[in-house]
């Protein structure tokens, strides 16, 4: 399997409080902003940078937010499902429009597959 890192996401308590400090202390590129979605990404010397917002820290500590960048979900998939790998979301088409799939490290740590097309 041929991938790299496409994006790193950090649960935060307060989308506009982190959103300011990100952009506004330390420089990030704003790329855009979902409040709708309780998410905003940033663009860091091209690797994306996304917070995303959770007021009972269900997203903290849950998800290691490391996205595994490969041409295709579905044989990447297949690829780590023969290895054993077992996957938390198999892959589907996401409501903000990606296709993508969850699977867990041996201790738990959740890693998203996604698209690097």
């Amino acid at each position: 399997m041929d991938c790299r890192i496409g994006y790193v996401t950090v649960g935060v308590r307060d989308l506009e409080r982190s959103l300011a400090f990100y952009r506004d202390v330390l420089g990030f590129s704003l790329m855009y902003s979902a409040p709708e979605f309780s998410y905003a990404s940033f663009d860091v010397g091209g690797i994306r940078f996304a917070i995303a917002a959770s007021a009972d820290d269900s997203f903290s500590g849950r998800h290691t937010g490391i996205g595994l960048m490969v041409a295709d979900v579905d044989a990447s998939h297949a690829d780590l499902a023969a290895k054993g790998v077992g996957f938390t979301m198999e892959p589907s088409k996401q409501p903000w429009g990606g296709y993508m799939a969850m699977f867990a490290d041996p201790d738990g740590n959740t890693f998203y597959l996604d698209s690097a097309g």
